[in-house]
């Protein structure tokens, strides 16, 4: 039996013409499950590839052993900004706070901070 003899021997498709092809709204319906499927795999990989700074963890009373123009840059480091009652101490015009003052100034700038965002 050659190929074209086994080809006219087979049934013809018994489908109907419009399940046999895709139509416009098919197509769509399939690019959106798509897209959301490739949504959901990316925010389920997400936090598993996400870079990750280093958390340095630094206390206000482990600053104590530094002098005091070095605790200021290290303040403004730890908080991201100096806060307004040290910032003449720390350009050097007035005598440096003690510092339980210092502290107290910090924890006061990290909570205000921390409810402006």
């Amino acid at each position: 039996m050659t190929h074209d003899q086994m080809m006219q021997a087979l049934s013809p498709v018994r489908l109907p013409l419009t399940m046999a092809t895709l139509s416009l709204p098919e197509m769509a319906a399939l690019l959106a499950f798509g897209i959301l499927s490739g949504l959901v795999v990316a925010a389920a990989v997400l936090p598993l590839t996400r870079r990750r700074a280093p958390r340095r963890r630094t206390r206000l009373a482990d600053l104590r052993a530094l002098p005091v123009p070095q605790r200021m840059l290290a303040l403004a480091r730890h908080l991201g900004h100096l806060p307004d009652a040290l910032r003449a101490a720390a350009y050097g015009a007035a005598p440096p706070p003690s510092d339980r003052r210092i502290e107290r100034l910090a924890r006061r700038a990290r909570l205000c901070r921390m409810w402006r965002r």
